[in-house]
């Protein structure tokens, strides 16, 4: 029986480098897409023009 043994280290440097990767692209990718979904045109713009509204103006 062959025992290989990984330091604590070694191991999370391998899932760091494969899992953790898949996990953060997958972040990214809901995070670049979450504006564009149905629905937020008119959420987007108003958020955009919120900046130029005044109380006082009525």
């Amino acid at each position: 029986m062959i025992t290989i043994e990984h330091s604590l280290y070694e191991t999370l440097r391998q899932i760091a480098d494969s899992w953790a990767l898949v996990a953060m692209g997958l972040a990214f990718l809901v995070l670049v897409a979450w504006p564009f979904r149905p629905g937020m045109r008119e959420k987007s713009n108003e958020a955009a023009n919120m900046i130029f509204k005044d109380e006082n103006d009525g």
